[in-house]
């Protein structure tokens, strides 16, 4: 219609059409140089075809090649191995935990009874004194004077007695005689009773005296661990007693010793509809203990409790050999509340977490995993006490809990919970505070 090649192509009639394909050269179309004019060189449409064929073959098996020939297929994942054990069935003791200071059984305040000048100490700083043993010495001259006086006076008072008593027994003689007026005799009665009143005044102010002459020796009210002097030789202290005389030094009882905690409400009437009184065994352990190597009894509940707090104060009484504890230490301790009952027990580490919800992974005869809430109660060395959710027949993986997942099946071995008694920790195995710097030794 447009007198292009094709026009002309479509308008040969069809045996000369299939002659001009077959006599047609491809290597020669595709060489030689195109005609002038608008003559176009003539190509044939199954040559066309047979290369897009080509074309695709050769697209297929290279991308068969890339996806499926250089690629091997997954091979299966292996079963995975962890060890499950039945829960450990034993006989817990179940204590309740508080934390508290240790304090004194007896604090004193060595102060002065009388005033004067420090002459001698008696002590050295942080020792342990007896009860009774001199600690200081304070000028005791004057008072030994007021004692000499004092004593001065009694002997006076005891002569003017003496003279009195003579006199009513003369006097006393002459009444027979009617030589005597009665009225001379009530004088000499009343003069007897005075120089005696005036004998025990100064009976007492002699004993006054020899008081004070002791208080020069500040000696040890109780025994215990002193602490360093406030005072030393050569000052002069206020006596007179009470918070306006002197502070010498402090001395605390050492042993026994009190531990004072505080409890819950809940956990007082816990202890109370228990049984719990004076008497119950408690156990202490240090900051830097691991075991509770500390022994005492409760001694003291207080009467009543703290309306802002809601808690109640409480007291143990620890023996201290050695003086190790001193008032003031923290310290952590267990009350045993709810006796002695049956529990399962399982290692802390196959507990997992689920958000907020605490399972354990048991295995099924079949292999397969599957997960079980349980409710945690307290904790036995590297044991957990299991409330409630498992049961004594489960088997619980105890080793290669992470490569166990709920649904899946995986090959138990057998396994074993033992409860490991607690070793006694040598010297060497004692925790050993470090120091905050260090220099080469020479």
């Amino acid at each position: 219609m447009f007198n292009t090649p094709f026009d002309r192509y479509d308008d040969l009639p069809a045996t000369a059409r299939s002659e001009e394909v077959d006599s047609y050269d491809f290597d020669d179309a595709a060489v030689a140089p195109a005609p002038a004019g608008n003559a176009a060189p003539k190509q044939g449409r199954s040559g066309r075809g047979w290369l897009i064929a080509l074309f695709i073959l050769i697209a297929a098996v290279g991308s068969w090649w890339l996806i499926g020939g250089a690629t091997p297929a997954p091979a299966a994942m292996p079963v995975p191995v962890v060890t499950a054990a039945a829960p450990l069935q034993k006989q817990v003791t179940e204590w309740d935990e508080f934390v508290g200071r240790f304090k004194a059984t007896k604090t004193v305040e060595v102060r002065p009874q009388v005033s004067g000048q420090i002459v001698r100490v008696h002590f050295t700083d942080g020792q342990y004194v007896r009860a009774g043993a001199p600690l200081f010495t304070i000028d005791g001259r004057t008072y030994r004077a007021a004692l000499a006086q004092a004593q001065a006076d009694v002997a006076r008072a005891s002569s003017a007695l003496s003279l009195s008593q003579a006199n009513l027994a003369r006097a006393q003689a002459l009444i027979s005689e009617d030589a005597i007026a009665a009225t001379e005799i009530d004088r000499l009665k009343a003069e007897v009773r005075s120089n005696r009143a005036a004998l025990q005044a100064a009976q007492a102010a002699t004993a006054a005296r020899s008081i004070d002459v002791g208080y020069t020796t500040v000696r040890a009210p109780i025994s215990g661990r002193i602490s360093d002097r406030r005072i030393d030789a050569g000052n002069l202290v206020s006596g007179g007693g009470g918070d306006s005389a002197t502070l010498l030094t402090t001395i605390n009882a050492v042993d026994p010793v009190y531990f004072e905690f505080t409890g819950s409400e809940a956990l007082y009437l816990k202890a109370q509809r228990e049984g719990l009184s004076k008497g119950n065994d408690v156990e202490i352990r240090l900051a830097d203990e691991p075991d509770y190597r500390w022994h005492g009894k409760l001694d003291f509940t207080d009467n009543g409790l703290d309306a802002n707090s809601g808690t109640i104060r409480a007291r143990a009484v620890v023996a201290n050999q050695g003086g190790v504890l001193a008032p003031g230490l923290f310290g952590r301790m267990r009350l045993a509340t709810g006796g002695t009952r049956s529990a399962l027990l399982v290692p802390d580490t196959a507990i997992t977490t689920d958000q907020t919800r605490k399972q354990v992974l048991v295995v099924a005869k079949d292999g397969t995993v599957a997960a079980r809430t349980v409710e945690l109660g307290p904790q036995v060395g590297s044991l957990r006490v299991i409330e409630k959710g498992l049961k004594p027949t489960d088997r619980v993986i105890i080793k290669g809990v992470q490569m166990a997942m709920p649904g899946q099946k995986v090959r138990a071995q057998p396994g074993r919970i033992e409860a490991s008694a607690p070793q006694p920790r040598t010297p060497e195995a004692q925790p050993v505070s470090r120091a905050a710097s260090a220099t080469l030794a020479s």
